[in-house]
């Protein structure tokens, strides 16, 4: 695998940091919120910090694949929806979260389900921004993220692989 001229790369300490200055700016906005729906895989930890900061219990997620190896993003596949009791009013009230908006795919789909929920990420992509109403981070499109859970020294292959992967 060729890694990307432009890399970021996040450490935990860092993304900590990061995710909670994004619930401090959730907190401003003086918004109240039922509920969190996370975006899996990588709105599950933000998602921890900021409903231990906002003091949010209600957690739902969203299953979206659409990177189907570390370095390609394809098409979208929703894996898991979210529960009916959520979507009523359009998702008002409803804080989603997610690591990061790259192209706006994932954000869109997920709007599309909860259009009138608050959707929330630490790092945006300037062909994601559009889709999101708030973000700590932006950086460049040709920028890539290498997530604190990716990494050792190098990056990690997940140990298992997917069913479809094999």
């Amino acid at each position: 695998m060729s890694l990307p001229e432009k890399a970021f790369p996040v450490s935990w300490d860092q993304f900590h940091r990061d995710a909670r200055a994004l619930a401090w700016r959730l907190a401003g906005l003086e918004q109240s919120f039922t509920a969190i729906v996370c975006v899996t895989r990588g709105g599950l930890v933000p998602s921890a910090i900021i409903s231990r900061e906002l003091e949010i219990r209600l957690i739902e997620t969203v299953c979206i694949a659409s990177y189907h190896d570390y370095t390609d993003q394809g098409e979208t596949l929703l894996l898991k929806g979210i529960s009916g009791d959520l979507t009523k009013n359009g998702g008002e009230g409803v804080l989603i979260i997610d690591d990061l908006t790259d192209t706006g795919n994932t954000a869109r789909e997920v709007r599309e389900m909860l259009p009138n929920a608050h959707f929330a990420c630490v790092y945006a992509k300037p062909q994601g921004v559009p889709m999101v109403d708030t973000f700590v981070t932006e950086v460049s499109q040709d920028t890539w993220i290498y997530f604190p859970w990716d990494m050792g020294f190098t990056y990690q292959a997940p140990i298992k692989k997917a069913p479809s992967e094999k």
